[in-house]
């Protein structure tokens, strides 16, 4: 991997943090709504009704994030496209939950703030990687 080391040390987080994003999606599958612990009724019947396509739009979220982290590391220009892509199912599937569920109305306004750090890391990780191409540490 090519780049200072401050860039080297952020592609390495934004791996763990792929990874664990990969981890909380299967855990998601595997466990349904108890996946972040245990759920309530209202948690159940959100997490029952939602539509097939979101739970696979999160697998690829998660999954482009993770390909984006290791084109990263192996300083492949993949990296944005992939990248991109994790970025704008991260906005579909955070945009149609609040628009469209009452969510927020039942868990209070909080409940955006950990959406919102997943898109401000997926929109720095896409930063990033342009920075990459355009100094040339990946290509």
């Amino acid at each position: 991997m090519r780049g200072p080391w401050w860039f080297r040390l952020a592609v390495i987080a934004f791996l763990l943090w792929a990874l664990m994003g990969v981890f909380a999606c299967f855990q998601q599958f595997r466990l349904g709504a108890d996946a972040m612990g245990a759920a309530s009724d209202y948690d159940r019947t959100l997490f029952a009704r939602l539509p097939i396509w979101y739970m696979a739009d999160y697998a690829v979220a998660t999954g482009t994030a993770l390909l984006g982290a290791l084109a990263l590391i192996a300083g492949s220009v993949l990296a944005i496209p992939l990248l991109t892509i994790s970025l704008v199912a991260v906005m579909i599937q955070f945009g149609w939950l609040f628009a469209t569920t009452d969510i927020i109305a039942v868990k209070g306004v909080w409940v955006i703030y950990f959406p919102l750090v997943i898109a401000a890391v997926a929109a720095i990780a896409l930063k990033l990687a342009h920075l990459a191409r355009r100094r040339g540490w990946i290509g």
